[in-house]
């Protein structure tokens, strides 16, 4: 984004322009730094450990144009989800190419993940006896719960840990290992999920030296090789204006430096080392475009725009902050104003007290920021209120990637029996 003469740009388009073209709501998204961010950080930790890939998290923006763009740059799919697993296949990629990390499987999610081929990753040690009564996965992996976790946006995204509901308890990790092995699985890997959107390069340092504690003494035991440890995602970026960005290179040094020195401690074969982030590739590239329709002044000045709760969900579910644009006004005086969504719902309120320009006025355009990750994706239909359009500039062009939702949409595969007609 930059802004010039107070009027604000996505790449090189006005979001004048944007707005003209597709309407508002629109998701918009920067190609090239999307590009950018991936091909920092995976620099990063090859630079220290070159045996190195990325998973991509689809479940952070499942837009395909988006994930072709870092299939194109060399990453895998993290499914978490079976129909994630589909995605994948309509990028192209399957097998060893897509992590299935699916928690609480049914029957037929398992059916379905081991007929697709892809790497099988167990949340749990009570799974194992259920994928074994329909297949036997060519390489198994196993989720780790190390016991920490760490959460910059809150508690209620903060995936590790006694309080979350992800991963096998470390003192269940040995025997989950055993089990498989005597099964017959010969391929293994390890995997775990260190927190979300953490900025601090220690704490990686720190997660990666407890979970290669607990995998390294199975592998020793067990006489196995891991053939790849997937330290999950939770790379962070700074969604106030004075947060710090995380020191990419310092946290590839520092995770490569413990990982490469408990291989050597427990006598492993060295693994490829893997992440699977979605936020710090996509989460600062992706903004909404959004119209000021209404103002209020009642015990407060509230101003009434078309980004509802249904179109970001993260404010109103956890509190999350976005940063908001006024096109043509940045320059102005600032005032602590209210900002809210047209959702018959009080937590659609979801900006009080922000300062934000004084004279912010009808038909003026707003654009929030960092919203390229969990913001479509977990935008919904309530209130009758649509999905918005999503998309994608680069340079000066500009392409629609996803169609605003219509009323057709909100009856789709709704069926009324004949006896409610009459």
């Amino acid at each position: 984004m930059q802004i010039v003469d107070q009027q604000i740009f996505l790449e090189e388009v006005p979001v004048t322009q944007i707005a003209a073209t597709y309407g508002t709501p629109t998701y918009v998204y920067e190609e090239n730094r999307i590009r950018e961010n991936f091909r920092r950080a995976l620099r990063a930790f090859r630079k220290y450990y070159p045996d190195f890939r990325f998973f991509y998290a689809i479940k952070a923006n499942n837009n395909l144009a988006i994930a072709n763009i870092l299939r194109q740059e060399g990453a895998g799919i993290d499914a978490a989800s079976v129909n994630e697993i589909l995605l994948a296949q309509k990028l192209g990629l399957g097998g060893n190419d897509v992590m299935f990390s699916g928690n609480f499987l049914s029957d037929d999610d398992i059916q379905q993940g081991l007929k697709s081929g892809v790497i099988f990753n167990l949340d749990d040690i009570s799974l194992l006896p259920r994928v074994l009564r329909y297949g036997r996965p060519d390489l198994l992996a196993f989720r780790v719960n190390p016991g920490y976790g760490q959460s910059e946006v809150g508690d209620f995204v903060c995936n590790a840990g006694p309080g979350a509901k992800f991963g096998l308890h470390p003192d269940h990790v040995l025997d989950a290992y055993r089990q498989a092995k005597e099964a017959g699985v010969t391929r293994f890997g390890a995997h775990m999920m260190p927190g979300s959107c953490v900025r601090d390069p220690e704490y990686f340092r720190f997660i990666t030296e407890l979970v290669m504690d607990i995998i390294g003494k199975a592998a020793k035991e067990l006489e196995i090789n891991f053939e790849f440890v997937d330290l999950g995602g939770g790379l962070g970026i700074p969604y106030k204006h004075e947060d710090h960005v995380l020191d990419i290179e310092k946290a590839a040094e520092l995770v490569a430096e413990v990982f490469k020195s408990k291989i050597a401690q427990y006598g492993m074969k060295p693994p490829q080392l893997m992440m699977e982030p979605a936020r710090y590739f996509v989460g600062d590239a992706g903004y909404i475009v959004g119209t000021v329709h209404a103002i209020k002044d009642s015990y407060s000045r509230i101003i009434g725009t078309d980004v509802s709760m249904n179109t970001l969900a993260r404010p109103a579910m956890y509190g999350s902050y976005h940063h908001i644009y006024v096109n043509g006004r940045e320059n102005e005086e600032r005032i602590p104003l209210g900002l809210c969504g047209q959702v018959c719902e009080n937590t659609d309120y979801w900006v009080k007290d922000r300062p934000l320009p004084k004279g912010i006025t009808l038909g003026d355009l707003i654009v929030i920021e960092n919203a390229g990750a969990y913001g479509y994706s977990m935008s919904y239909q309530y209130n009758g209120r649509l999905r918005p359009a999503e998309v994608l500039v680069n340079g000066k062009e500009h392409y629609l990637i996803r169609e605003r939702e219509n009323i057709d949409d909100l009856v789709r595969n709704v069926f009324v029996p004949e006896h409610l007609r009459k």
